[in-house]
């Protein structure tokens, strides 16, 4: 139970992926709260002061890269690791989603997220990369 002390907000507006990635990671003994908006999303990460987020971009009230925006700049969350998990891509990439890791990259106001998945989800992949931040 090495993780169990680490927490984790899933932050997504599809019922069926908090599911599937609350599940997969209480799984590996991660603690996990999660939102569907980034409002929502927001006021979990102040108050559950959470050790990774993983984030959808399109979502309600506020969009994932508004919330990205904000988390980064705020000076009690913004060393939190965000794993953007996403269908958002470009047809130029044929889904792979570097055209938006880009752009997110390039944004001169904002690091770039510290891990990018693509749905569908690859659950060792993600595993990996919520390993892999947590243990840094």
């Amino acid at each position: 139970m090495a993780n169990a002390k680490k927490k984790i907000l899933v932050l997504d507006d599809e019922p069926d992926v908090v599911t599937y990635l609350v599940s997969l990671l209480e799984d590996n003994d991660y603690i996990v709260v999660s939102a569907m908006d980034g409002k929502a999303g927001m006021e979990k990460a102040k108050s559950e002061k959470p050790d990774l987020i993983t984030l959808d971009i399109s979502m309600p009230e506020k969009s994932g890269i508004r919330f990205y925006r904000e988390i980064k700049a705020d000076p009690e969350l913004k060393k939190i690791p965000i794993v953007i998990v996403t269908g958002v891509s470009s047809t130029q990439d044929a889904g792979t989603g570097k055209d938006f890791e880009r752009f997110l990259g390039t944004r001169k106001q904002v690091p770039p997220p510290e891990g990018f998945i693509m749905k569908p989800i690859e659950e060792a992949e993600l595993l990996g990369t919520v390993k892999k931040l947590l243990n840094a």
